[in-house]
């Protein structure tokens, strides 16, 4: 196991994309884990889906924060793709680390709305690199995705495997994040470690997400879609197990050593975070349907069978992922693990008491 190097209590943390699903829960967990801490949070509060839901995921930091006295809470709206606003911002504190997560997501968006990925997963990302580049940071922790395994047909899914054949433009996105980072760790020895979630489910999550979206439209009455005729499978990952994650990676940064030739190797590493436990689409459907009615969500008696239609795979999509978790046990002892009945009765939960 890696051996922490990097102090967070009395540290500054610039946290991107900290209204976002996995960002606020990452902020409201650095607080109860490092104490005092300061917190600087940017988010655009862009209104790619409800954004009621990122004030709401704000409203629970301030709750969060309330606890520990000690520590600071600092947020601003802005936009990473705002280079005179990221300089600002790292003028004016010095960052013990930064966690990259503010980025468009979504693969089917990405092939109706190129231009948003280029601004935020290219033009952004390089901003922070330049930040960093320009302003002592001791750890650059980022998101990646699952999807830049794009095609690849071995499974589980390893960091060692290559990963040339995206097929989105999100996925080509978080690649190139990679290659940057790698560029960067190398020429200005930043340390940098780039994480591959895998399905993140929870509470307050994505609307867009399939778990989230399929609840709002049987709420309707509507019909969900179940796409390659229910034969795909997602290494679903609820969303504490991603941030427990992260949490161990930060205080672990990646150091300078030299390789065989003598020559520095870059301070870079990449994990995969996923439950390395696929599950079939249809049932996961089931069981989301069964913690609905459970949690009242949807009545005891609701015909689910009417309401569901078994369709063709869509661009953008691969048929499976499962994500190889061998190297994340190594360095830091964790694997997630929560049960997806676990995770999504949380959700359901969380659904009722804030939409019904």
């Amino acid at each position: 196991m890696l051996t922490p190097n990097l102090s967070l209590q009395n540290g500054c943390i610039l946290v991107t994309g900290a209204a976002g699903f996995i960002g606020s829960e990452l902020v409201r967990e650095l607080f109860r884990s490092f104490y005092p801490i300061h917190i600087v949070g940017l988010d655009n509060m862009n209104d790619y889906y409800d954004v009621s839901i990122k004030e709401y995921r704000l409203s629970e930091i301030e709750k969060t924060v309330k606890d520990y006295p000690e520590s600071c809470w600092e947020f601003i709206k802005g936009n990473i793709a705002d280079k005179s606003l990221v300089e600002r911002v790292f003028s004016e504190r010095s960052f013990t680390a930064v966690v990259n997560l503010a980025a468009q997501a979504g693969v089917r968006y990405s092939i109706t709305n190129p231009d948003a990925y280029i601004e935020s997963n290219i033009v952004g990302f390089y901003n922070i690199l330049e930040a960093c580049r320009h302003h002592t940071v001791g750890h650059l922790v980022y998101a990646s995705s699952s999807s830049v395994y794009g095609s690849n047909e071995k499974i589980p899914y390893s960091t060692d495997d290559k990963v040339d054949n995206p097929v989105s433009l999100y996925a080509a996105t978080k690649k190139s994040n990679e290659l940057m980072a790698h560029a960067y760790s190398k020429l200005y020895n930043i340390s940098t470690t780039g994480l591959r979630f895998f399905t993140v489910y929870g509470p307050a999550g994505r609307p867009d997400m399939a778990y989230f979206s399929f609840t709002k439209r049987l709420v309707k009455g509507e019909t969900i879609e179940i796409f390659n005729y229910g034969n795909c499978q997602r290494d679903f990952t609820y969303v504490k197990d991603i941030v427990e994650g992260i949490k161990r990676i930060i205080i672990c940064a990646p150091e300078v050593n030299n390789g065989a030739d003598g020559l520095p190797i870059p301070p870079y590493r990449i994990y995969n975070i996923g439950n390395n436990h696929p599950e079939n689409l249809l049932d996961f459907v089931t069981i989301l349907q069964e913690e609905l009615i459970r949690a009242k969500v949807l009545p005891s008696n609701y015909d689910f069978e009417s309401h569901k239609k078994l369709v063709p795979m869509q661009p953008g999509d691969v048929p499976i992922t499962y994500a190889d978790t061998s190297a994340l046990e190594r360095d830091f002892g964790f694997k997630p693990q929560t049960d997806l009945r676990d995770g999504l009765r949380n959700f359901a939960e969380w659904y009722y008491e804030f939409y019904c």
